[in-house]
């Protein structure tokens, strides 16, 4: 395993819900990111962000180990969920709320969009 991808893997592993985003919670770089934050802000998730545009190892690195080419990328314990329009989706349906519970991911609120 390469240095990034050990590195990746670390950062996914220190928390039940990660967020490779461009930009930081508080000031998201692009609107897919921001979308994923105010998702997550609006259930009461607990999650790590990672700012992608801080580290350009990163920011390459995370598209080679999740085998998908965008940024925003959603992990929930350990396990890849997608990007911004999965996780949109799956909010819209009740689906990432589903997980959560299924995860026993803490989170504020049950509804949907």
């Amino acid at each position: 395993m390469t240095d990034v991808n050990s590195r990746i893997k670390s950062e996914i592993e220190s928390s039940d819900v990660v967020l490779f985003m461009k930009g930081t919670p508080q000031a998201p770089q692009c609107g897919f990111s921001m979308q994923v934050v105010q998702i997550l802000n609006h259930l009461g998730v607990p999650y790590k962000a990672i700012n992608v545009l801080a580290d350009g190892e990163i920011r390459e690195g995370i598209k080679t180990f999740s085998n998908w080419p965008t940024i925003p990328q959603l992990y929930v314990k350990n396990e890849f969920i997608g990007g911004c329009d999965i996780t949109r989706e799956m909010f819209q349906s009740g689906e990432l709320v589903q997980l959560f519970d299924k995860e026993g991911v803490p989170h504020a609120q049950a509804g949907k969009a």
